[in-house]
């Protein structure tokens, strides 16, 4: 009876712990399939869309067949990396115009800052690339600005652009929580048609 009593108390556990760990385990992989594919997404088809830092052969890429005007990094200028010095270049070849607005994923944006990306994302020549490192916290509130200030769509759509479909953990815990609450500071406040 008690060798019964722990093969059942064993296997309750291992139920459980697979139980807890499937999800996150599920979830990990996505979040790996979205790397492997640039995290590469339409935002608003023929004026924007959204990327994982590109490599020089998906700048090239992107400008053939989206046709790729403006490139919004949101990593900042950094002249001194590898992948700056390599994504100057190829744009710069492409005629492709680079707009460095380094902004981080752990830091809310202020009304001041926020109001500076809007204007940016307005001004922009289209067909733009939005992108951070992952494509998934940054590019995720700058897209949602997009589609909120500059498309129109409605705040409940644009939101959606932060969210575990394009890679960003929205968990008060978790290290970009920061772009859910800087997009919840906004959101009231941006002029939006179709609210």
């Amino acid at each position: 009876m008690i060798g019964v009593l722990r093969v059942l108390a064993t296997s309750r556990i291992g139920m459980t712990t697979g139980l807890t760990i499937a999800p996150i385990a599920a979830i990990g992989l996505y979040c790996a399939g979205l790397q492997l594919t640039d995290n590469f997404h339409v935002i608003a088809a023929g004026e924007a869309y959204r990327s994982a830092q590109p490599t020089p052969a998906e700048i090239d890429a992107y400008s053939k067949e989206y046709g790729i005007k403006t490139i919004i990094n949101l990593r900042g200028a950094s002249p001194d990396s590898r992948w700056y010095r390599a994504e100057e270049h190829e744009a710069a070849k492409l005629g492709i115009t680079l707009i460095d607005f380094r902004m981080s994923a752990g830091e809310e944006l202020t009304q001041a800052r926020a109001a500076q990306l809007i204007a940016i994302l307005e001004k922009a020549q289209k067909p733009i690339l939005i992108h951070c490192k992952a494509g998934a916290d940054r590019s995720g509130l700058a897209s949602a600005l997009y589609l909120a200030v500059v498309d129109r769509a409605k705040k409940s759509t644009a939101g959606q652009q932060i969210s575990l479909r394009y890679g960003h953990i929205s968990l008060p815990f978790a290290p970009a929580y920061a772009m859910d609450k800087t997009w919840a500071s906004l959101e009231p406040s941006l002029e939006v048609a179709n609210s």
